[in-house]
C-alpha cells in the first residue's frame, strides 16, 4: 500500500464529513486507506463515519487522548510506504496525493513533506514553512520583531518569510495539518513524542527527521484549505499556556543545557506576557463596556437627580429618601444593562438596531415596573422619564463614537448577494433549504459549474466569469457546491478571487449544512443551516442567562407558584437542575421516533408544541416546530413557552 492517512477528530463532524468527501476524492491512481482516530466526540462523529464512510477505518476512543497519542495510535495500524498525518479541517485537492507521493518518490532522502496551505477565505497559510524555533528564532518571533520585517531572512526565520510560497523549498518545520512522513523514516526515529498534548509534537518530529540524516520539503505544486483555529481559540490564555509550554518541552530536549536554559526563561517570560495581554484583552471585550454603559447612564441620573431635588422638587429643603441612591437608581441601571444584554448589544460585533431595541426594550421595562409599584415605592416621575430619554439618546450616541472610532465597531449591514457555483440539480437543492433558514439575500445569482458543452438556460454566467460577476453585481458570498467542482476548482477560485469582503462557503453533497469562513475570527466557523440560530453562542448565553433568572425567580416565588404546578413532586427538583445547567426550561421536541443529532442543546422541561395542541400534532408538524424554534429562536420565545405553561413545570 502506497499512503495511510490519518485524521485525528474531536467534535468537528462538518469539517470531518467535508475533509473525507475531498480526502476519498484524491484515490484516482494511487492505493491509499483512511484511518479517522476519534478522541471521544459526542457531536455524532461516529454514527456519521459509520453512516457515509463504512470504507474507513475507525479507532474509537473512550476519552481525548490528545493530538500525538492518537496519531500514534493510527500510524502503528498504518500499512502505507507513506503516512499523511491530515487535520479534519481541511479540504485537499484531486490530485494532492499522487503530486506528494510522486515527489517524495522521485527525493529518496526525503523524511517529510509539506503543502501550500490556504486559509478559509483563500489567503496563503505562513506556516505552511516555518524554520527550527531556535532561542533567537523564538526571540524574534515572542517579542514581534518576525511580525515586523516577515520578508528578512534573519528576522523572518519563523515563517521562512523570505522563501518564495510558489516555489519547492527544502525546510526544517512541517505543519501538523499536512505532514507526509515515510515509514521507514518513522521506524527509525520513533513516532510522536507523547508528552506533547497539543502542539510542539510536529516541530519535535520535523527536527528529529532532519537530525536522522532526512530533509524536510515544502511542496508548492498542490495546496489544500486548512480552516484554521476550530480545535481552539488562540487568543485564549489555554493556548498561550499549552503552545509556549510545549516550546519549552521542545526546548530541553533537544537543545544544549545552556540554550535550553535560556529558551526556557524567554518562554516563561512570553507567557506571563502574553496570558497578561489575553486576560486584559478579554476583559477589555467583555467587561469594559457595560461598565462604562453603566457609568455614562448613572452619571446621567445621579447628575439629574441631584439637580432636580435641589432646584426643582425641594427647593424649600429636604430630599429624597436615602434609598433613590442606594437602591432605586442601581435598578434602573440594571434594568437597562439586562436589557442590552438580553438583545446582544454587548456580543462582538453587534448591530446598531440591536442598541436601539435593547434601550427601547429597558425604557418600556423599566417604566412598566414602575407603574406596577405601589405608592409607597414610586420615588420621581421625573427621574425616571428622565433616564427614558437620556438613555434613548445618550447610549445609542454613545455606541455610535465608538463605532466611527473603531473603537466597537457595528457589524456590516451589507445585503447579502450570493453567487452559488454548481449545476441545475444541486443549486436547486440548496436553494430551497436556504429558503428555509432566516438567511434572506438581497440577490441570489446561479453560476454553471460548467465552462462549456452544455445550455447555460437558467444561469447568469459560467465558472471562469465568476470573477467578472463578483464585481459586477458586488457579490459578497459564493458558495461552491462540492457535488459538481472539483477541490481543486474550488481552491483555484478561491486563490484567484483577491478581495477580503468575498466569503466562501462549500456546500458538500447530500447535506444540510455549508462549511464556510466569515472573518479572520471566525475561520473554522460551521453553519448549520437547519438549526442556525439557536447555536449561535450569543445566543446559547442568553438561553444560559434566562435559565439561570427564572430558575431564581421562581425558587423565590415558589410559596405563590406551587399551588398551580400539576407535578409538584418533581417542580423543585426540575428547578435546581435547570440552576445547575443540567436540564434548560425550553428545550426541542424529542421522543423514540424522533432522534436528530443535529440538535445540540440541553433537555427542556417544556418544548415547541408546548404552545400548541399536541394531540392534534403528528411528527412531520412536531418536527417543524423544532426547526421553526431552532431557526428563530429568541429569548422572547422561550418566555412566551414558559409563561403559558407555568403549570407544567414539574412535568418530568
Amino acid at each position: 500500500m502506497k499512503l495511510s492517512v490519518i485524521i485525528v477528530n474531536y467534535n468537528v463532524q462538518y469539517f470531518l464529513e467535508n475533509c473525507l468527501n475531498s480526502v476519498y476524492n484524491s484515490s484516482k491512481g494511487i492505493d491509499f486507506e483512511v484511518l479517522v482516530v476519534d478522541n471521544n466526540s459526542v457531536d455524532g462523529s461516529l454514527e456519521m463515519l459509520k453512516e457515509k464512510f463504512p470504507q474507513t477505518t475507525v479507532i474509537a476512543n473512550k476519552d481525548n487522548k490528545g493530538f500525538s497519542k492518537a496519531n500514534n495510535q493510527g500510524i502503528k495500524k498504518a500499512k502505507g510506504e507513506y503516512v499523511l498525518l491530515l487535520n479534519p479541517d481541511t479540504v485537499v485537492e484531486e490530485n494532492t496525493f499522487k503530486l506528494c507521493c510522486d515527489y517524495m518518490d522521485s527525493n529518496p532522502k526525503s523524511g517529510g513533506l509539506g503543502v501550500k496551505m490556504l486559509d478559509g477565505k483563500g489567503n496563503f497559510l505562513p506556516e505552511s514553512k516555518r524554520g527550527l524555533p531556535t532561542p533567537s528564532v523564538a526571540f524574534y518571533k515572542i517579542f514581534g520583531l518576525s511580525s515586523l520585517f516577515p520578508k528578512s531572512e534573519k528576522f523572518g526565520q519563523y515563517h521562512l518569510g523570505h522563501l518564495s510560497k510558489d516555489e519547492n523549498h527544502k525546510i526544517e518545520i512541517l505543519s501538523g495539518a499536512f505532514m507526509m512522513m515515510r515509514m521507514s523514516v518513522l521506524d527509525k526515529i520513533g513516532l510522536l513524542d507523547e508528552s506533547f498534548f497539543m502542539y510542539g509534537e510536529d516541530i519535535d518530529l520535523s527536527y528529529r527527521i532532519t537530525q536522522a540524516g532526512y530533509t524536510n520539503h515544502y511542496f508548492s505544486e498542490t495546496q489544500i484549505i486548512h480552516y484554521k483555529g476550530e480545535s481552539t481559540k488562540k487568543s485564549s490564555i489555554n493556548y498561550v499556556f499549552v503552545f509556549y509550554r510545549a516550546m519549552a518541552i521542545f526546548a530541553k530536549k533537544h537543545f544544549s543545557n545552556k540554550n535550553a536554559q535560556l529558551f526556557s526563561t524567554l518562554i516563561n517570560f512570553a507567557i506571563y506576557i502574553r496570558a497578561g495581554l489575553a486576560v486584559l484583552t478579554r476583559t477589555i471585550k467583555h467587561f469594559l463596556l457595560p461598565l462604562v454603559d453603566s457609568i455614562v447612564l448613572g452619571s446621567g441620573v445621579y447628575l439629574f437627580k441631584e439637580y432636580y431635588e435641589d432646584n426643582v422638587k425641594f427647593i424649600s429643603g429636604g430630599a429624597y429618601p436615602e434609598e433613590v441612591e442606594t437602591y432605586g437608581i442601581p435598578i434602573i441601571i440594571l434594568i437597562y444593562l439586562l436589557s442590552l444584554l438580553f438583545n446582544g448589544t454587548f456580543s462582538i460585533p453587534t448591530s446598531f438596531k440591536k442598541v436601539l431595541n435593547g434601550v427601547f426594550s429597558g425604557s418600556a421595562l423599566l417604566l412598566m415596573v414602575y407603574s406596577l409599584l405601589s405608592e409607597n415605592y414610586r420615588f420621581s416621575r421625573a427621574i425616571i422619564l428622565f433616564t427614558v430619554i437620556f438613555a434613548s439618546i445618550v447610549i445609542p450616541l454613545f455606541r455610535y463614537v465608538l463605532h466611527l472610532l473603531r473603537i466597537r465597531k457595528f457589524n456590516s449591514n451589507r445585503a447579502q448577494r450570493i453567487a452559488m457555483v454548481g449545476k441545475a440539480d444541486e443549486l436547486n437543492r440548496i436553494s430551497s433549504f436556504l429558503k428555509k433558514t432566516l438567511i434572506k439575500p438581497e440577490k441570489i445569482i446561479n453560476v454553471n459549474a460548467e465552462n462549456d458543452g452544455v445550455s447555460n438556460e437558467g444561469f447568469s454566467a459560467r465558472l471562469y466569469q465568476l470573477k467578472d460577476i463578483i464585481d459586477i453585481y458586488d457579490i459578497n458570498e459564493v458558495i461552491f457546491c462540492a457535488k459538481d467542482l472539483s477541490s481543486t476548482q474550488i481552491i483555484e477560485q478561491m486563490s484567484a478571487i483577491e478581495k477580503e469582503n468575498v466569503d466562501f462557503k462549500i456546500a458538500p453533497p447530500e447535506s444540510l449544512y455549508i462549511i464556510g469562513s466569515n472573518s479572520i475570527e471566525s475561520s473554522g466557523e460551521y453553519y448549520i443551516l437547519a438549526s442556525d440560530t439557536i447555536l449561535k453562542p450569543v445566543n446559547q448565553k442568553n438561553k444560559r442567562s434566562l435559565d439561570l433568572l427564572l430558575s431564581i425567580f421562581f425558587l423565590l416565588l415558589s410559596p405563590l407558584f406551587f399551588w398551580f404546578v400539576a407535578e409538584k413532586r418533581s417542580y423543585y427538583s426540575n428547578l435546581f437542575s435547570v440552576l445547575l445547567s443540567n436540564i434548560s426550561f425550553v428545550g426541542f421536541y424529542s421522543s423514540s421516533e424522533m432522534v436528530d443529532k443535529n440538535l445540540k442543546i440541553k433537555k427542556g422541561i417544556l418544548n415547541p408544541t408546548d404552545l400548541h395542541d399536541s394531540f392534534t400534532l403528528d411528527l412531520d408538524n412536531i418536527e417543524q416546530l423544532n426547526f421553526e424554534y431552532g431557526r428563530d429562536y429568541s429569548v422572547v420565545k422561550d418566555l412566551e413557552i414558559v409563561f403559558k405553561n407555568i403549570g407544567q413545570l414539574g412535568r418530568k
